[in-house]
């Protein structure tokens, strides 16, 4: 009997995105791999075997013994904990919740496999996190503990949106084996955007294009052929690319104070309690002097770049000094965020503002979390030109909300380079994105880092990203009093 069932069914998702499908099955161990473009409808359809949108036409049957992992589901749990910190309003001491209590709350402990779990733990460097408040992990660090207890669900099904984005290497290569192992036990459904990360053991493919299935093919020892013939489909040329222009009134102010770095960080330390994240760290960013920033998750390397662009609060109790300011001597933080444009995994989720794709990307002039003041033609005439160049200019009048995460992650990645910033700071900008406009951001880095004045701070886990103009490399591993 299959676990998924799915015949002639049409189903509106939101008020701007309609999804068609017309027949697919999953049978038990028919470990499924659904891909396509940003926006194509990949996490939609997961989203539809999860019982999500209004079904208008057809059947849809799904085992109901099923355990998942999605971005919106770690973001819940962010938002949660975050809803925490607003509970002396009611006069409430706010008790963070543990790593510990977010993973074994719900399962049953008595019938729990304790040898999948320490090696789920020993994979993913958890052991020494789990007594650790949840809102303490890293990104990387709470999309592995969601990981960690999907699988000990046991279920029939297991559902994971695009589990390897935001994961270190090793770890990668360390879930990608218990994966594996675990493929003889349950069901899996995958959604990843590139094509690397196709397991081996995958027997059917799912080609997502415009919200409807539009190649499907079940996989039987030829899977390099079927990753060829999805790359020659997905039309892997790329055009040449060009950056819009700076505004004439409104762009980032250029750094003068040539005699002095852009950020100089000088035994640096960062700590909770008895828990040190990283020490000692001297750290020296003169203008166009690029650099990436690596390191297993929890190494420190968003923690880092918060302390430069000031969201962390240990970076007055330090000594470090950005833009000609002495971070803790009266500067205001807009006096810093003028030279910057930023994207991470948290920013992104902190993006609350429902406004347009257009006012995201305008909002990028202004430094603002939505679009408070009255662009003039000339910068929506830009904006119009990097959602352009994102290939976005279809949906610039959609709610950011209605868009899928990787189409969201390229409207942020629009906004940070809007103004032509002096520093770039990219935390993994490459999360969510489809191969075509992977290759496409990572172009347009490296035109910034080669021609323009915007000096780039790029954290990347991935290899096969790596960008040419960026020949200066930090390993955080090396200032971590932690393994």
């Amino acid at each position: 009997m299959s676990l998924v069932s799915i015949n002639k069914c049409y189903a509106k998702m939101n008020e701007h995105f309609q999804l068609s499908v017309g027949s697919v099955s999953i049978n038990p161990f028919q470990h499924t791999v659904i891909l396509g473009p940003n926006g194509s409808g990949k996490s939609a359809l997961l989203g539809l075997i999860a019982g999500d949108g209004l079904l208008e036409n057809g059947d849809v049957n799904v085992t109901n013994c099923i355990a998942s992992v999605s971005v919106a589901q770690q973001q819940a749990l962010i938002e949660a904990e975050k809803r925490k910190d607003c509970a002396d309003i009611l006069d409430i001491i706010p008790v963070p919740t543990t790593a510990k209590e977010i993973l074994f709350e719900g399962l049953n402990l008595d019938s729990l496999n304790n040898d999948l779990l320490d090696e789920l733990i020993a994979a993913f460097s958890l052991s020494k996190r789990l007594d650790a408040p949840f809102r303490a992990l890293s990104s990387g660090e709470t999309r592995k503990l969601l990981l960690t207890k999907a699988l000990l669900t046991s279920p029939k099904l297991l559902i994971l949106d695009e589990p390897l984005e935001g994961l270190d290497a090793q770890s990668c290569l360390a879930f990608n084996a218990i994966l594996k192992k675990q493929a003889n036990n349950i069901t899996l459904l995958l959604v990843v955007n590139r094509l690397t990360e196709v397991p081996e053991f995958c027997q059917q493919i799912l080609l997502m294009q415009e919200g409807q299935l539009h190649w499907q093919a079940s996989v039987n020892g030829d899977l390099q052929n079927h990753l060829t013939h999805l790359r020659q489909l997905q039309h892997m040329q790329q055009a040449e690319l060009a950056v819009p222009t700076k505004d004439s009134e409104c762009y980032s102010p250029t750094f003068t104070e040539t005699d002095k770095p852009l950020v100089k960080l000088s035994n640096v330390t960062v700590r909770y309690g008895d828990n040190i994240v990283f020490d000692s760290l001297n750290w020296t960013i003169q203008s166009n002097q690029h650099w990436q920033v690596t390191g297993p998750n929890g190494s420190g390397k968003t923690c880092l770049l918060n302390l430069i662009t000031g969201d962390h609060p240990q970076c007055y109790v330090n000594d470090i000094f950005v833009f000609g300011y002495q971070r803790g001597n009266g500067e205001s933080i807009w006096q810093i965020k003028q030279f910057i444009g930023y994207v991470s995994n948290a920013f992104h989720l902190d993006y609350k503002m429902n406004c347009s794709l257009l006012q995201v990307v305008l909002s990028g002039f202004y430094n603002s979390i939505g679009l408070y003041q009255q662009p003039t033609n000339n910068q929506v005439l830009l904006a119009n030109e990097w959602l352009s160049l994102m290939a976005l200019d279809k949906v610039k009048n959609k709610p950011f909300f209605d868009l899928s995460f990787g189409d969201q992650r390229m409207a942020l990645i629009a906004r940070a380079m809007v103004k032509h910033p002096a520093l770039l700071i990219l935390d993994e900008p490459c999360n969510g994105l489809d191969d075509i406009n992977r290759i496409k951001v990572l172009a347009l880095i490296d035109i910034l880092a080669r021609e323009g004045s915007t000096t780039v701070l790029y954290v990347n886990h991935h290899e096969e990203d790596a960008i040419p103009s960026i020949q200066n490399h930090l390993c955080m591993t090396e200032f971590n009093a932690k393994s």
